[in-house]
């Protein structure tokens, strides 16, 4: 890992450490407009910070250290934007669950990059 990603991380690392992680959609419940959709895993955003879609940075919270482990970064096709989210203390099956999340429609793409 060269230097920059290294800087990457740890900028990542302090940005989490010093926000509040609210868990607005936590497992096991529907997502507000499409039913059908349960979120496995929590679901939130880091308070006070700003992410493309003008609400807060979103992180999928799992089971493990709570500390970054990846992120998700996607392209949403019927919303036209992209968006990067944080992975917190996710094992590698919940890390699978968001990156199946993240590529189960035609609509949403993304990559999951570890740390």
């Amino acid at each position: 890992m060269n230097t920059h990603d290294n800087e990457f991380w740890s900028a990542l690392d302090e940005l989490v450490s010093n926000s509040e992680i609210v868990i607005d959609r936590p497992k096991g419940t529907t997502h507000p407009k499409y039913s059908d959709f349960i979120y496995q895993l929590d679901y939130g955003y880091l308070k006070n910070t700003t992410s493309m879609d003008g609400g807060g940075i979103d992180v999928w919270v799992g089971s493990g250290e709570k500390r970054v482990v990846a992120v998700m970064c996607t392209v949403d096709l019927m919303k036209r934007d992209s968006e990067i989210k944080i992975l917190i203390g996710c094992t590698d099956e919940e890390m699978d669950i968001v990156y199946a999340t993240h590529n189960e429609t035609q609509y949403m793409k993304g990559v999951l990059v570890r740390r």
